[in-house]
C-alpha cells in the first residue's frame, strides 16, 4: 500500500528534519527522499526560505545559520546557554514593566533574568510559577509575590498543571511575560508538556498583555504540543540573531517585535 502524499506543512517538517540530520542536502536527494517533483521541493524551499529557516545553495539548501535545536529540558544543563542573550532580553522586556502593575513570570532562565532589572519599580506584584525566580525576588521585598503553585516538575525548578492554572485563573494579570523551548512561524509556541501548555494558556486568558520572551536559538524548533499561534501575542521580545526578513514575518502576524542590540 502506497503512502499518502504528504501535505506542504508536512513537507516542511520533514524537508527540515533531513535537514538537520545531514546540513546541506542537493535538490536530487530531497526528492528522492520526500518523493515529490523537482518544482514541488523548490517550492517548498522557497516557502522556508521566505521565512529564514533555509538558504539555498548551489543545487540545493541548507539550514540557515541561526536556525535553532531544541534546548536541553534540564534547568541545570540549560542555566548557561546563551546567557548574555537571555539577559539583554529581560532588560529589554523589562522596559514594558510599569509601577502598580500585576506581572506573570514564566519559568525558564529568560523569564528568571528579568528579576533584577524591576528593582525600583513601586506597588509591584509578581506572579510566578517557577521556584528559582521566586527565590530572586525575595532580594526584592518592595515586590509582593505569588507563587502558583501546582504539580513540581523538579528538573526545570517550576509547577504547572491544573492547580497552577487555577490559580492564575484567579487573578487579573497586566502583563504576561511567557518562556518558550521552541517556537516558528508556522507553529507559534509550542511544547514537550500538556500541563505547561494548560497553564501558559490559563496565562494567557488571564493578562490584559501578552510578551514572549525568547532567544533567536530557539526559531525553527517545534515541540509537540501547540500552545498558541504568533497573532495570539501583544509582543514579541528577541535579540538580533534571526534575520530581518524573519522579523518581518513575524510582525506580520500581529506583535510589535523588541529586538535587543
Amino acid at each position: 500500500m502506497s503512502r499518502a502524499p504528504l501535505i506542504p506543512e508536512q513537507r516542511h517538517q520533514e524537508l527540515l528534519r533531513l535537514l538537520r540530520g545531514s546540513g546541506v542536502l542537493s535538490i536530487h536527494d530531497l526528492t528522492a527522499a520526500l518523493n515529490v517533483s523537482h518544482m514541488t521541493v523548490r517550492r517548498d524551499i522557497t516557502a522556508l526560505e521566505k521565512s529564514g529557516q533555509v538558504v539555498s545553495v548551489q543545487g540545493g539548501v541548507r539550514l540557515a545559520d541561526w536556525t535553532g535545536h531544541v534546548p536541553p529540558r534540564e534547568r541545570a544543563s540549560r542555566a548557561a546557554l546563551e546567557m548574555p542573550r537571555k539577559q539583554a532580553i529581560a532588560q529589554r522586556a523589562a522596559e514594558l514593566v510599569e509601577d502598580g502593575m500585576t506581572v506573570f513570570l514564566d519559568a525558564g532562565t529568560t523569564c528568571q533574568s528579568v528579576v533584577p532589572f524591576l528593582v525600583g519599580r513601586k506597588d509591584l506584584t509578581v506572579v510566578t510559577n517557577d521556584f528559582h525566580a521566586v527565590l530572586a525576588l525575595c532580594e526584592l521585598p518592595s515586590v509582593q509575590t505569588v507563587h502558583t503553585g501546582g504539580e513540581v516538575d523538579v528538573s526545570s525548578g517550576s509547577s504547572s498543571g491544573p492547580l497552577a492554572a487555577r490559580t492564575v485563573g484567579a487573578l487579573n494579570l497586566d502583563l504576561a511575560f511567557l518562556s518558550a523551548g521552541s517556537w516558528d512561524l508556522a507553529h507559534g509556541i509550542t511544547s514537550f508538556s500538556m500541563d505547561k501548555v494548560l497553564l501558559k494558556q490559563a496565562v494567557m486568558e488571564a493578562a490584559s498583555s501578552v510578551a514572549l520572551l525568547a532567544d533567536s536559538t530557539k526559531w525553527g524548533t517545534v515541540e509537540r504540543f501547540n500552545v498558541t499561534k504568533l497573532d495570539r501575542l501583544d509582543t514579541v521580545v528577541t535579540d538580533d540573531g534571526l534575520p530581518s526578513a524573519v522579523i518581518d514575518r513575524i510582525a506580520e502576524e500581529g506583535p510589535t517585535v523588541l529586538r535587543t542590540g
